[in-house]
């Protein structure tokens, strides 16, 4: 039988070869007490409440079997609440919320049951582990740290971080640059960039592909990032072939490109050589998206540019000459400039890019030309001035409509047409309205997820008025009943068949 000076001295033990405080291993102990004594309940051994409690002068450990105090009406686990009814004929002084306890004998423990209950005790001292290295490095998730290599695993490699707690890491073979190789007591800088929680104790993964890591190393190499001179405001790698990052400074004096440049290119060239070679290209951050893709697209130079707000992309246009450049190979070039920016971007030549804008003016000359019965000449005239929608009319400038217009009797006109525009946008609002409140409707369409009153009210103008309708349209056969970006539609379709995948399920 273990002594009070025993249990001490073992808790001590534990206590400073695990790192961790007395009262958790303490706390471990008691966990382990509690669920030896459980077992006398046998089928239901858990699902009943048991506590053991140590004392912590003298050793000694009491169980009990504890419920907590419910309303009368709100009882819901019987073998692990009590009424308050049942806990007063107990104690008088007992309210809700309150633990009511039971003595239980502690059993007798044998081999089996001693083997059981060292089992548990370490079990959880290993979930204490999990919980303190857990809390610790989540304030360093995403920056650089350094482990050393253990072994090699078919997944990836297992590190031990050079932290005093020489926790253990795992860098995925998916997470390595294609050119990484290690070996057993290699040193490796990667980002922490997540926590898993196993039952053998916490894995701190790590990461040499993720965007950060190249974000840290330039803190480590540039002093100017490291102190927060110069901010890096976005990054995209393809890890191992090329990279884009964006930095941008408040400091007038300095230049963010020559200083994560460096010298000769020394500071950039580090980087590289840490990341296998990889090219990095750095740019200049801009709040205009527009100016910051002409800056992401280089080094293709851009002629013009187009921005779609509503689908959050951009028709970009270069010289025909360099069009290879600006999409670069695989597309690689377009595609860390869209990923950097945040912005989907249609690359083209210049002839390609006046081609589809006027296709677009046709469309919207024909659309304006419906809705507000304009002449053709002055529809197509708007149209190429970008007016593409009555709304974007209804709220243009008059100075500019007048500009646009042009003539003697401009400005009477071009509030014409502003009136006109207005008078539309205020009849479709009215009959939007009228199809929301109709009978014949399916409800779930209106419903829907991205449904809006306008494309309801252009669906049921073409025979869609329920949920299946629309689920069983492609999206080109939904863009002929309706105005809607191809994105937009797909979505919508998806979003109508969302209840056939639940069914299927069910």
């Amino acid at each position: 039988m273990m002594t009070s000076e025993d249990l001490n001295m073992f808790v001590r033990s534990l206590s400073n070869e695990r790192g961790l405080s007395e009262e958790v291993v303490y706390a471990a102990i008691e966990a382990a007490m509690a669920a030896q004594a459980s077992k006398q309940f046998g089928e239901e051994a858990e699902l009943i409440w048991t506590e053991a409690v140590i004392d912590r002068q003298d050793g000694h450990c009491d169980a009990y079997r504890s419920w907590m105090v419910v309303a009368d009406d709100a009882l819901e686990d019987p073998l692990r609440e009590i009424t308050l009814k049942e806990a007063l004929e107990v104690s008088d002084e007992l309210e809700v919320g309150s633990t009511v306890r039971e003595a239980l004998e502690l059993p007798t423990l044998g081999r089996i049951e001693a083997q059981q209950a060292k089992q548990r005790i370490l079990f959880e001292v290993r979930k204490a582990e999990r919980d303190k290295i857990s809390r610790e490095y989540q304030d360093k998730l995403m920056t650089m740290v350094t482990a050393v290599v253990k072994r090699r695993l078919q997944g990836g490699y297992i590190l031990e971080m050079t932290t005093p707690d020489r926790a253990e890491a795992f860098l995925a073979k998916e997470e390595c640059l294609p050119r990484d190789s290690f070996r057993p007591n290699d040193r490796v800088r990667a980002v922490l960039h997540g926590i898993s929680e196993q039952t053998r104790g916490p894995q701190l993964l790590l990461s040499r592909t993720h965007s950060d890591f190249i974000c840290a190393l330039f803190k480590l190499e540039v002093p100017e990032v490291g102190e927060e001179l110069i901010d890096i405001r976005a990054a995209a790698r393809d890890p191992g072939s090329r990279a884009k990052i964006a930095v941008t400074t408040n400091d007038g004096r300095i230049d963010p490109i020559g200083a994560c440049v460096g010298m000769r290119g020394s500071r950039v060239q580090a980087v590289s050589n840490e990341l296998g070679g990889e090219r990095i290209d750095i740019i200049l951050w801009d709040e205009n998206p527009a100016k910051l893709v002409i800056n992401a697209m280089a080094p293709a130079e851009v002629a013009s540019i187009v921005v779609d707000e509503d689908n959050h992309a951009m028709d970009v246009a270069v010289e025909t000459s360099q069009l290879a450049q600006a999409i670069g190979r695989s597309g690689q070039n377009v595609r860390l400039a869209s990923q950097l920016s945040g912005w989907t971007l249609n690359v083209m030549s210049e002839e390609e890019l006046a081609s589809k804008n006027q296709g677009d003016a046709v469309k919207a000359s024909s659309v304006l030309q419906e809705a507000l019965e304009l002449d053709s000449e002055l529809a197509q005239k708007i149209a190429e001035a970008g007016f593409k929608t009555v709304e974007e009319l209804a709220y243009a400038s008059l100075d500019e409509l007048v500009a646009l217009v042009g003539g003697d009797e401009a400005e009477a006109q071009a509030e014409e047409i502003q009136m006109l525009a207005s008078d539309y946008l205020l009849s479709r609002e009215i009959a939007e309205e009228a199809v929301l409140l109709r009978d014949d409707m399916d409800e779930a369409l209106l419903t829907l997820d991205g449904m809006t009153p306008e494309y309801a009210s252009q669906l049921f103008e073409a025979g869609v008025k329920n949920r299946e309708d629309l689920a069983e349209c492609a999206v080109d056969e939904l863009q002929e009943k309706i105005t809607i970006s191809d994105k937009k539609a797909a979505a919508l379709i998806m979003n109508a068949r969302a209840h056939w995948f639940e069914e299927s399920e069910d």
